[in-house]
């Protein structure tokens, strides 16, 4: 599957001037050994991969000896095989298993920086903050992987010249001849069910079976859970647990706020808020926190007790939560669509490094999403369908004056008053 981060790995290769040690980090399953192993393959004369949680041997060594020179000598005899710097990949894999060979990447960076590095880690987030883990801050380049986004899962569905389509409309904003927009909608609809995780689209595409997706979703979900149960103490992984079963459940609420009396009767942030925190850093969860007002910069206007909590991905939403795979591709009127709709374009915007917020005044209006980026700030309203009526977003305009609003619904490209309609399958365009 082609995805758009092999283009910052390349860049990052071609740094002559400050490469340094490369650190992947994501949510477990999103693809980071594949696209690691891929891109070794294609940009390198060899490629030596090494998983330290399985491979005993090698991170043992890093408990003895984190000279780089050492380390190499020792891979080299591990893998038989030269490691030549600028020639060779060496991938790192569930470093957050070694704490040493994290604190090892400062030395690649001070001593070695010929050599190609690169480290994957699922939890690494959770591990660090966990653990007194020696992060070598300055001395490392990161990247995030997401799951694939609209746009990807249309390339692997081999609708390059649909997707071509979509972003010329989007440039020009233009609305999509009407068969080829009834077609970008039924994939959009399909990417709901599917979601992003490669597996999930693998599995799909084997035999072109939706029936084959949950049980692939269903092991993802039980691959998070034993993560829990690892990477937390008992009592830690009762509440982190708790809390990422009670989404659907916040989120199919008229008031989407996270409120931890959902999670359980007296729940409270000092019970639970380590748990949210865990599960954000983990990559599983998506966090949008409130602002009070729309100006920027915005997150310095952030209220830090009130936040919405999405899944990273739409498809475990839809395979958690129980939708019907039926109602989400009929488009039928359903309350929690909308819900799975504001998730969806919360996954594409976190899938474009956009910090999350959402505005709320006097529980009278409320904008699902607001964003800053360097040309300001953009004002953004979600509709789950082709019915776009609500005054939030005029009220957010003639309060703050907002350099985009954007309404993001089933209708079809064009602009009113200011206001951008973007299809919803065009979110990755933004």
């Amino acid at each position: 599957m082609k995805r758009k981060i092999e283009s910052r790995l390349l860049e990052w290769k071609n740094n002559t001037s400050d490469r340094m040690p490369l650190i992947l980090n994501g949510a477990r399953q999103v693809g980071k050994t594949y696209i690691l192993r891929e891109f070794g393959e294609r940009h390198y004369k060899n490629v030596v991969y090494v998983n330290l949680e399985t491979n005993t041997a090698v991170s043992s060594y890093f408990n003895e000896d984190i000279a780089p020179e050492k380390i190499i000598q020792f891979l080299e005899a591990t893998v038989n095989m030269e490691i030549v710097p600028g020639e060779t990949l060496v991938i790192l894999d569930e470093i957050q298993t070694c704490e040493r060979a994290l604190t090892a990447l400062k030395y690649f960076c001070e001593e070695a920086p010929d050599y190609h590095i690169t480290a994957a880690g699922s939890l690494l987030g959770v591990a660090v903050n966990r653990e007194k883990y020696s992060f070598p801050v300055g001395k490392v380049n990161t990247l995030t992987m997401y799951p694939l986004d609209f746009e990807e899962f249309l390339w692997a569905m081999e609708e390059n010249l649909l997707c071509n389509e979509i972003k010329d409309c989007y440039r020009q904003m233009n609305p999509m001849v009407e068969g080829l927009h009834q077609k970008a909608t039924t994939q959009y609809r399909l990417y709901l069910i599917i979601g992003g995780m490669p597996a999930a689209i693998k599995g799909f595409l084997k035999n072109k079976k939706l029936l084959d997706v949950p049980n692939i979703q269903n092991e993802i979900l039980s691959n998070y859970s034993a993560d829990m149960a690892k990477y937390a103490t008992n009592a830690d992984s009762v509440k982190i647990r708790a809390c990422f079963n009670s989404i659907p459940a916040q989120l199919a609420k008229e008031n989407r706020k996270f409120q931890y009396k959902v999670v359980k009767k007296g729940g409270t942030a000092s019970i639970f808020g380590v748990s949210i925190e865990w599960l954000s850093l983990a990559g599983i969860v998506l966090k949008c926190q409130k602002v009070e007002h729309g100006y920027e910069p915005v997150a310095a206007y952030a209220d830090l007790s009130a936040l919405k909590l999405y899944m990273g991905d739409v498809g475990l939403l839809v395979m958690k939560s129980g939708l019907s795979h039926q109602t989400v591709l009929s488009g039928a009127d359903n309350t929690f669509m909308g819900a799975v709709t504001e998730n969806y374009v919360a996954q594409q915007l976190v899938a474009k490094n956009e910090n999350l917020h959402y505005w709320e005044s006097d529980y009278l209006a409320e904008l699902d999403f607001v964003i800053q980026r360097s040309d300001g700030v953009y004002a953004i309203e979600v509709k789950k369908g082709e019915h776009i009526k609500s005054k939030s977003l005029t009220i957010f305009r003639n309060k703050y004056n907002p350099q985009v609003a954007i309404r993001f619904s089933l209708k079809n490209f064009g602009e009113t008053d200011q206001v951008k309609s973007i299809p919803l399958y065009a979110v990755f365009c933004l």
